[in-house]
């Protein structure tokens, strides 16, 4: 998978994406900025793309 691909993102991470993007856009922030920050946003908060199988968690 290239970096930047969203496809392993689910679609509630995708609308959140979406929605704080629309936030950094008021905020008059350039369009590439604002995409870059939401999806920053989303993976600091949902730790990234979809997770597969019970060993996809790091134990501690």
């Amino acid at each position: 998978m290239p970096q930047g691909d969203k496809s392993v993102y689910t679609s509630e991470q995708k609308r959140q994406t979406r929605h704080i993007e629309k936030g950094y856009d008021k905020k008059s922030v350039s369009r590439g900025e604002a995409e870059a920050q939401a999806w920053a946003t989303v993976n600091k908060t949902s730790g990234g793309g979809k997770k597969f199988g019970s060993g996809s968690r790091k134990k501690a």
